[in-house]
């Protein structure tokens, strides 16, 4: 090398490149090195940017500033051509010999070439707005000192002075043209770019234009940089990410759309998930394999090149050129490692992303095309956040599980070269530790299997606790069923003790193998007779230490590989589910009749594919086209599931079913009206396009209007989750008005008259049922069979089968219950009366309390912004428990103390042996530091190797066998102390992080169960659940995980900058700049990261909410054909969470790369250093190795801080969010515990003084001054239209509500005195809407165990239940989901049961018995009237004969009391409003009255 040098530069080849040449640098110098080197990497990175994609609007002409550098890049060009000319030509016009000038010109002349391309490039696409890459243009201006320096020679040399030269004058001339065009390409980039007409006035991400895309398009310099993330880094820097759209859209690779494409062309029905994945995306996951190998082997060339490197400095044997190539090789190794492992990190997450992405599309798609089989919500949400995740880690596993056994075979080979046969003990004892890991591994697995099957149980149990929060807080069950959810809790934390406490010993084994296996070693070798040198010591340690990491890691690899086995198997599971399919369901040929519509012959429905449940028989059903069917039959006859299985939503067993049209859909209106998170509107419109006409009738039709005038934004009221702030009325009519808009031909109607008052009843039979869908078939199931008389045909249903059809007059009389005429005084009914009654004030309470006047009700979920809060952290260390967490830290510190003393130990022991090796062969004693650092493998130095001792020790003996057995010893036993602090530290951590997740879990359920019911009414349920499923799992296992590696690493800093500082003072030097760096690139980062993380989980909600949704209104949405739309919404919010994930990974590459190129920079100084030390005769390669040795092992250590740090504070916005509900939740006032003894309320008197209550604020008062009193024992009937007060009664009463003034007495005690659970103890309710969880009937019945089994079945005796639950499996029979083995009719009667087992003096009954048939209604009311006939009962009047046996009427109206007499009384009252009430009513028989 050095004479190609000397040829080039016509020097002598001992200095071939001299530096200087009188009074300037050597002309070479400039040429070769600030000539030639910036030109080539001004075409280099020029060439990056010729792929810049176009701007649509690339005619426009270019700014004066674009157009000037052009013109200058051209010019500058063309001159180094022309340069060559007077070089040719005889005389030769120097400087330098010819073939350097024509090198130096051709790269000049191909890099402005090169440049101009891509400025015009650049000038023509979004660029062109700007003044385009800084970097380019400081790039373009580094010839310049180059050209400044020939200037300077030529003017030295006396070209300017006569005779002058021409060929000389010409190259001055030329330069001086290229100076000139220099400054003008500076002055063109200096120049505004001036925003072009189209742009002007743009703000930075304009209001209806999305953000840019992501990495598509870029040059492969702006990939490897990720130059690409600078407007998204900006904006998180400025704290303007404050919603998913901020974030740059995702690649078209990406795009879920693209993904399902891809994944749908390899995926059919009863495939193979892991085979369909492998077809779309594994090939280039495989290929990734390559990018893997490079890089690993690439680790072990700094090794190599270092010890080459220090033995170069050793020896000074070597040409300097071997010390340059061995020290650019480092740097290079190092540059060009870091780029390939990032490189493969972030290739292999975008695999993984679109893996995710297809997987999360695939089980939504599953999710819509379930059939009746299906698996309870709270399991699909786990397989949508817990398992697809932690299939996705296969993708991270895999290769690391044959990359890990070459890292050990390369490593093994190595040590060999060593220590020749003796590695053989270390390995053997490494090896056994293998099987013992597997046992672990193992256990671990299957405690995994059992901690998310408890996890599955308690989210399950969590969704039906908030799905029924109010019946909880009615009943005062709070504590039973949160000792419930913590139970399940108790046993996952079991399992997960188990899982900690096995890692926390595979963590030890494999911190405590390095010593043991070196210790092991070196008896081994000293015992084969051979000399320990420091060569062999210290290269033998690095080794070991080597050769850990692939052992260390292969249990995590192996754990998350059958981790992700586990979760694939579960996701199959739900994929092979059997399928909901309309083609074998129903007969492909339409009915042999062009009349009939529907034709049912011969078939048998289960719920079960095999037929155990219930079954549903239909020997043969016709219904012509425009008839209206009845359906009638007692509670849980089979009614509703006649109307499932004509919808297809049951097994068909055999037999046929014929539908005429099936292609349009049906009109379906369930009997628990599904209603959608959204604004009145949408809901009735449900995606189909807005016709206001038709909208106008169907709003009338279906009794709404009024309803809509009262509410705070019309029509644009949002709803909440499952309409929970509309009364069961206004939800069952919104739900028939969204089947009425859909306008099919075929009307499956199940009870939507149960919910309604008479009158409107009334309404919705003339002018919907009767009205708009008379000219359509309609099957109405309903127990009002007075409204039946108007139907073509009535079926009767009896233990699932069809015992009668035929007319009304002949089926009717077999199911009424009570004689049909009920006129007194032959008051006939006058419309015009009714009409007049009619009161505006439509709406429930519930609306008011939630509704702001927008009419916005869902808030959007809060996100905190800026660094995770010292109160987050506090509380972690809190949960911790102060006295652990000081533990644990002190174990750390001891941990890291003993392994720094071992290796000084060792450092001492080699330093004596030198000494005393250097005194026997009477050489003079080099550095301590100095021995043995030329060995080949030195780079693999952990910090703590090489140790100058401090303490002057006691000179040893010379080296006889009781001298290294002492200094073993010695050794071995610090070794042992660090084991010992290793095991109590992993042990102490793994306690404090149990603790943690105990703690945070059990305040956030408590916090929640205690909260007012207006929080929920106004949070969807998925908000709530994400933090009891994803936040809760990152609180158990991620963050543990992660702050474990931030320990880890923060103590191993600590003690390598405590042995740098008493080693090698002067390295110190480098840190103040290099801290400033790092500290700046991950301030930047961790500004957005965090951002990021937080819209991540923000986005997961939405993704949750809309799968529950799905699977609640499946019926309804395959009925109306609306499963494509949801579709596509799914893919939207999944695009939105895709788009999060791939910028936080992103993001943290960004990161990664500048630390590791930080690092690779650090070592080449050090290195470069050493090399001109070497030059001027002043290395000392002891230290320069040790300090090389350290320098990695710090920049390894520093990035390794800076991700594990930024990874911790974002898994603690967990921690954040639970905090946030922890603190921030608001809570029911709670009273003060009275001294009243246990049975305070022994009367049961009830008086109201003067109660207001006003939702908020600004609204209308929904009570406003009610005043009675009911005496104990009496029997209070409450009537009243829709939002006229009747619920908020009761509210205020259990104290679900505060009054704004006024108070409530019982027995003469003021309630707002009482603590709530004492109050709610004493008092009894049945809900209007049933609420069971899943449990057994026993659970259900009797949630706080307080009664005998006796008692319990005496309770279902008397509401006609015992049969059914016999049939079940007796008071151990569980009861499904939310009670979905029972009716909805049995349902009520179970809670009706509930009440009847309460010792309670006071019973609120809301409409109890609205989907129950009359008979069983009217032995209802005698039980009721018999259990209860000495206590106190106010029952919100639902069906009119349940008030006309109590002893009084309370007769709301607008929140007021108007009337309150014996019902007597008020009926011969001739203007009384309770008459009116009952003539409105008598429309039909005795019917309902007062809404919800």
């Amino acid at each position: 090398m050095e004479r190609l040098l000397a040829q080039l530069c016509g020097s002598s080849a001992a200095w071939p490149l001299p530096l200087w040449e009188g009074d300037t640098t050597g002309h070479c110098f400039t040429q070769l090195v600030l000539s030639a080197l910036p030109h080539a990497l001004l075409a280099v990175l020029s060439a990056c940017y010729l792929g810049t994609p176009r701007s649509p609007d690339y005619i426009l002409p270019c700014s004066p500033g674009w157009r000037l550098r052009l013109a200058a890049s051209f010019l500058l060009s063309v001159f180094p051509l022309l340069d060559l000319l007077p070089v040719a030509l005889p005389p030769g016009a120097g400087p330098g010999p010819i073939g350097l000038e024509v090198l130096a010109g051709c790269v000049a002349a191909v890099a402005w070439i090169s440049h101009s391309l891509a400025l015009w490039v650049l000038a023509h696409s979004p660029h062109g707005h700007s003044r385009g890459p800084l970097a380019l243009a400081l790039v373009a201006l580094l010839p310049a000192p180059a050209l400044v320096l020939t200037v300077l020679w030529h003017c030295q040399r006396g070209t300017l002075l006569p005779p002058l030269l021409p060929g000389p004058m010409a190259r001055l001339c030329l330069l001086i043209l290229q100076l000139a065009a220099l400054l003008a390409y500076a002055l063109g980039w200096a120049a505004p770019g001036g925003p072009r007409e189209p742009w002007a006035q743009e703000p930075l991400l304009p209001e209806d234009q999305e953000p840019e895309v992501a990495e598509d398009g870029e040059s492969w310099l702006s990939r490897f940089s990720y130059a690409w993330l600078a407007p998204l880094l900006a904006r998180g820097a400025c704290g303007e990410l404050r919603q998913p759209q901020d974030i740059c859209r995702l690649p078209h690779r990406l795009q879920p759309t693209y993904l399902a494409r891809v994944f749908q062309a390899h995926w059919q029905e009863g495939a193979r998930l892991w085979r369909a994945l492998y077809g779309a995306f594994g090939r280039c996951y495989l290929a990734l394999g390559l990018l893997k190998l490079v890089g690993t082997m690439l680790g072990f060339s700094g090794p190599l090149l270092l010890s080459l490197l220090v033995g170069f400095l050793e020896e000074g044997q070597e040409p300097l050129s071997h010390g340059l190539l061995y020290a650019l090789g480092l740097a290079g190794g190092a540059v060009l490692g870091a780029v390939l492992q990032n490189q493969y990190g972030y290739e292999v997450y975008k695999v993984t992303l679109q893996a995710r992405g297809a997987v999360l599309n695939i089980l939504y798609c599953k999710a819509l095309q379930l059939g009746p089989s299906r698996p309870p919500t709270g399991e699909a949400l786990n397989l949508l956040g817990t398992d697809s995740e932690r299939l996705l880690n296969f993708a991270g596993s895999f290769h690391e599980a044959w990359g890990l056994p070459l890292q050990l075979a390369i490593t093994l080979y190595l040590l060999y070269q060593q220590v020749g046969v003796a590695f053989v003990g270390g390995l053997i004892l490494a090896l056994l530790l293998v099987p013992v890991n597997k046992v672990i591994a193992t256990r671990i697995m299957a405690s995994n299997q059992e901690m998310l099957q408890h996890k599955d149980a308690r989210v399950k149990l969590v969704t039906e606790l908030l799905s029924g929060i109010r019946v909880i807080k009615f009943c005062g069950w709070e504590q039973a069923l949160g000792a419930r959810v913590e139970a399940c809790r108790a046993r996952e934390l079991g399992r997960l003790r188990v899982i900690k406490y096995l890692d926390a010993a595979c963590v030890y084994l494999w911190a405590a193998l390095p010593v043991v296996i070196s210790i092991v070693i070196f008896i081994t070798y000293v015992l084969m007779g051979h000399q320990l040198t420091a060569t062999k010591v210290f290269t033998a340690l690095a080794l070991v230490r080597m050769l850990i990491l692939p052992l260390n890691n292969f249990p995590w690899v192996i754990n998350g590989l059958l981790e992700a086995k586990v979760s694939l198997d579960r996701i199959q599971l739900f994929l092979d589910l059997p399928n909901h399919n309309p083609q074998a369901y129903y007969s492909p040929d339409p009915p042999a009749e062009p009349s009939t519509v529907l034709e049912l012959h011969g078939a048998l429905f289960s719920w079960d594919p095999v037929g155990t449940s219930l079954e549903t028989f239909i020997s043969h059903l016709e219904v012509k086209k425009g008839m209206l069917v009845g359906i009638v039959g007692k509670v849980g006859c089979g009614k509703s599931s006649l109307l499932a299985a004509i919808a297809g939503e049951l097994h068909r067993l055999r037999g046929h079913v014929a539908v005429r049209g099936l292609s349009k859909g049906f009109g379906l209106a369930t009997q628990e009206p599904w209603i959608q998170f959204a604004t009145i509107r949408d809901n009735i419109l449900f995606g189909k396009t807005f016709d206001a006409q038709l909208y106008k009738e169907v709003l009338e039709a279906c009794a709404l209007n009024d309803d809509l005038s009262i509410l705070p934004a019309g029509d644009q009221t949002e709803v909440g989750e499952k309409g929970v702030t509309l009364s069961g009325g206004q939800r069952a009519r919104i739900a028939l008005a969204r089947a009425v808009y859909q306008e099919k031909e075929l009307y499956l109607l199940d009870d939507p008259l149960a919910a309604v008052d008479a009158d409107v009843a009334n309404h919705l039979l003339h002018r919907c049922i009767l009205g708009m869908l008379s000219y359509t078939t309609r099957l109405l199931c309903t127990h009002r069979t007075e409204y039946l008389e108007r139907a073509d045909a009535v079926l009767l249903m009896e233990a699932g089968r069809l015992i009668r059809a035929g007319p009304p007059s002949e089926i009717l009389p077999l199911v009424q219950a009570v004689p049909k005429a009920w006129a007194e005084n032959g008051q006939e009914s006058d419309s015009a009366t009714a009409q007049s009654v009619q009161n505006p004030e439509k709406t429930k309470e519930g609306l008011e309390e939630e509704q702001s006047t927008s009419g916005r009700l869902l808030q959007e979920e809060s996100k905190k912004e800026g660094a995770v809060a010292l109160h987050v952290y506090q509380a972690y260390w809190k949960a911790v428990g102060q006295g652990l967490a000081l533990a644990i830290l002190f174990s750390l510190l001891l941990m890291q103390a003993t392994r720094n003393a071992a290796d000084w130990w060792l450092s001492h022991w080699i330093s004596q042996l030198k000494a005393e090796n250097s005194s026997q062969e009477a050489q003079p004693s080099t550095s301590p530091a100095s021995m043995g650092l030329f060995s080949p493998q030195l780079l693999l130095f952990s910090p703590g190797n090489l140790y100058i001792p401090v303490f002057p020790l006691p000179k040893a003996a010379p080296n006889g066998s009781s001298d290294i057995r002492f200094y073993l010893t010695v050794y071995a036993t610090i070794a042992g102390v660090n084991s010992l602090c290793t095991l109590l530290r992993a042990v102490l951590f793994a306690a404090g992080t149990l603790q943690a997740a105990a703690t945070l879990h059990r305040r956030l359920l408590h916090r929640v169960l205690m909260a007012p019911v207006t929080f929920f009414n106004a949070t969807p349920t998925g908000r709530i659940l994400n933090r009891f499923s994803s936040d809760v799992a990152c609180a158990d296992d991620s963050l543990p995980f992660i702050l474990n590696i931030l320990l880890a690493n923060a103590a191993g800093l600590l003690g390598l900058l405590a042995v740098l500082g008493s080693g090698l003072p002067w390295l110190l030097l480098l840190l103040p700049p290099l801290s400033i760096m790092y500290y700046h690139v991950q301030r930047h980062y961790r500004a957005s990261s965090r951002e990021l993380r937080r819209l991540g989980s923000l986005t997961l909600s939405p993704l949750y909410s809309h799968l529950a949704d799905t699977l609640a209104g499946l019926s309804v949405l395959r009925a109306t054909g609306a499963t494509y739309r949801f579709e596509e919404e799914n893919l939207r919010l999944l695009e939105l969470n895709q788009r999060c994930q791939f910028a936080t990974s992103a993001t943290m590459q960004w990161l990664d790369i500048r630390l590791q190129l930080m690092g690779a920079a650090v070592v080449s100084a050090i290195a470069g250093i050493a090399l001109v030390q070497h030059q001027q005769g002043l290395a000392n390669p002891g230290l320069v190795g040790l300090s090389l040795s350290y320098a990695l092992s710090l920049t390894g250590l520093l990035s390794g801080l800076v991700s594990s740090f930024t990874q911790t504070e974002a898994m603690l916005v967990s921690v954040e969010r639970l905090e946030e509900y922890t603190c921030d939740l608001p809570q029911e006032p709670q009273g003060q515990p009275l001294q009243l003894g246990t049975g305070w309320l022994t009367q049961g008197g009830v008086e109201f003084q003067d109660v207001v209550l006003a939702y908020r604020p600004g609204l209308p008062n929904a009570l406003d001054g009610v005043t009675f009193c009911v005496q104990p024992g009496e029997k209070l009937g409450i009537v009243g239209r829709t939002g006229s007060g009747k619920s908020s009664l009761l509210l205020v009463l259990f104290r679900l509500l505060e009054p704004s003034s006024g108070r409530v007495l019982l027995d003469g005690v003021d309630t707002s005195q009482l603590e709530l659970a004492q109050l709610r103890s004493q008092l009894a309710i049945i809900p209007q809407e049933p609420f069971l969880f899943s449990g057994t009937v026993r659970e259900n019945l009797d949630p706080q165990g307080l009664h005998k089994d006796r008692a319990l079945w005496q309770a279902l005796k008397q509401c006609h239940l015992s049969e059914v639950i016999t049939s079940m499996g007796g008071l151990d029979g569980e009861l499904g989901e939310g009670g979905r083995s029972l009716s909805l009719g049995q349902r009520q009667l179970l809670c009706l049961a509930r009440a009847l087992l309460t010792d309670a003096k006071i019973l609120c009954i809301d409409e109890a018995t609205a989907s129950v048939d009359q008979k069983t209604d009217q032995l209802l009311q005698q039980t009721i009237c018999k259990r209860f006939a000495n206590k106190t009962v106010l029952t919100i009047a639902h069906r009119l004969n349940t008030i006309l046996n109590s002893d009084r009427v309370l007769v709301l109206q607008a929140g007021r009391v108007v009337e309150l007499d014996s019902p007597a009384t008020l009926r011969n009252q001739p203007h009384s409003l309770f008459q009116q009430l009952l003539q409105s009513s008598q429309q039909g028989v005795p019917a309902s009255l007062g809404g919800p």
